[in-house]
């Protein structure tokens, strides 16, 4: 009779995605992962074929991560893209590892910024129609300056340098999204 697996392809993908969470994607090495999750590296290599394999399932889970935290922040804005934002810079300041491994590195097989941002919901078509609806003569080039304006505020958060309350946060952000409306009138 064959030998009943202990640990199987969901709790190496569990610890790594909580390594990733807690220490930086860096940190998820098969050595590392195995004494997390109280293991030789045999088991991680018997489901997984190299860490690439285990690294995109971590990128990938990562990536539902933050649909699933966006389908649930509140909505406290009534400008478009703000509420967009609000998530993600919120998202940047409490998953600041997985945040890095979507948004600020670089890598093959991984999605564009507008991809996860967009998800399979389409949240930034929505935001640009929400503007087009309010009068938004270019919708698109309004997204993208309020873009650079979120992105810049997220990143911020990574090095300490941005320390806005939520309610200042959600004041900057739609008077930008205002400035950025005249200033194209």
């Amino acid at each position: 009779m064959a030998r009943k697996e202990t640990i199987t392809m969901q709790m190496i993908l569990d610890t790594a995605f909580a390594m990733t969470r807690e220490e930086g994607f860096v940190n998820v090495t098969a050595r590392k992962v195995a004494a997390k999750a109280g293991c030789s590296t045999q088991p991680i290599f018997r489901v997984y074929k190299n860490m690439d394999e285990l690294w995109d399932a971590v990128y990938s889970r990562a990536a539902s991560f933050f649909q699933d935290y966006y389908k649930i922040y509140p909505r406290m804005g009534k400008a478009p893209f703000v509420n967009l934002g609000m998530a993600y810079i919120a998202f940047a300041r409490e998953e600041k590892h997985l945040f890095e491994l979507l948004f600020v590195t670089s890598g093959a097989k991984r999605k564009s910024m507008y991809e996860l941002l967009n998800g399979a919901e389409g949240n930034v078509l929505y935001e640009i129609n929400l503007a087009k609806a309010a009068g938004c003569a270019d919708p698109s080039d309004l997204f993208m300056k309020m873009w650079i304006f979120i992105h810049g505020a997220a990143c911020m958060t990574l090095t300490g340098d941005y320390d806005l309350s939520e309610v200042q946060t959600l004041e900057l952000l739609e008077k930008s999204y205002q400035a950025f409306v005249s200033a194209n009138q």
